[in-house]
């Protein structure tokens, strides 16, 4: 195990106002205290980063190289296989710093790291609910989706996706004035936004009204249309007279729905429920299951899935 020791200062702004000349080095606990956990978990983490990594990547491939999938299911599908970048964001850190006794980050590398995350995760919010919209064309007026579902509107749809994300998380993000007033013990795996947030002494009340309006822009926003679309869909569902086509849509709308329940509750769990300003281990479990178990199943559960 290798030992690394941060150094006692930081640079950026302190309390007093005044610049240091040293960079800002943060302590990551994670399950630095129990090592045989920690082994366990760097296991488990390493397998499941494999999986995600192989998963996606074959999806992106039979994807590219079948013409019979180049229609905007897939293109969309194509999109959110990319959240694989969102897991490579954090994990790899995390499994070095599994390594080693005192894992610490620079306040540079974290900031990179949060921001990454956090822009990632927007992006997958955004392209779920354009997915849900590309079901409830399909499925509600089967006849029109063609010429309604074309390249220019998924192009747009994806790239409003990608902007307005960018937008809304890494500008706030960069121009955040944070100020830290010597507790640089980030007790988490990774620099996660709330993690990183309860650490700064500055006054940050602006920013937690904007991380509450983003949240709900990008949570709340996208889960009530994917809501509302799927109503939509089951009412188109059960004027079908044919049972067979009913399950078909059930079988296909089923594996987005899973994704969507997965990927929302962890998220609406973490961001808009009531914070204070301790990390507990609750709050460690739900982030590793959003970073790392929704993008590992997504493949498997679009996979079961059958076009429409």
């Amino acid at each position: 195990m290798t030992h690394i020791f941060p150094p006692s200062q930081g640079f950026g702004r302190s309390m007093d106002g005044q610049n240091s000349t040293e960079e800002v080095y943060f302590i990551l606990l994670g399950l630095s205290q129990h090592s045989r956990a920690q082994i366990a978990f760097f296991c488990l983490l390493l397998m499941s980063y494999v999986v995600t990594l192989l998963g996606n990547s074959l999806i992106l491939l039979l994807i590219y190289h079948d013409p019979q999938l180049h229609i905007p299911m897939y293109f969309f599908l194509s999109n959110l296989s990319l959240d694989m970048c969102y897991t490579t964001s954090g994990v790899p850190q995390i499994l070095i710093n599994c390594l080693v006794t005192t894992p610490v980050i620079s306040l540079g590398q974290c900031m990179a790291q949060m921001a990454t995350g956090l822009y990632l995760d927007v992006v997958e919010h955004l392209l779920l609910a354009a997915m849900a919209y590309d079901r409830c064309v399909a499925i509600g007026d089967p006849l029109c989706y063609s010429m309604h579902m074309g390249p220019l509107l998924c192009g747009l749809l994806t790239g409003t996706s990608w902007t307005a994300a960018f937008l809304l998380t890494v500008v706030p993000v960069l121009t955040m004035p944070l100020e830290f007033c010597g507790h640089h013990v980030i007790k988490h795996f990774s620099c996660e936004f709330l993690a990183l947030f309860r650490l700064a002494c500055s006054d940050l009340q602006f920013y937690e009204s904007l991380m509450l309006g983003t949240s709900a822009l990008t949570l709340l926003a996208p889960f009530a249309f994917i809501v509302a679309s799927y109503g939509k869909i089951l009412v188109a569902v059960l004027r079908m007279r044919s049972t067979e086509g009913q399950g078909k849509v059930f079988s296909t709308c089923g594996s987005h729905l899973v994704v969507v329940a997965l990927f929302y509750g962890t998220a609406i769990s973490m961001y808009m429920m009531p914070q204070d300003k301790t990390t507990h281990d609750s709050d460690k479990i739900i982030s590793m299951l959003y970073r790392i178990l929704t993008p590992m199943t997504n493949p498997l559960i679009y996979s079961c899935g059958t076009r429409t």
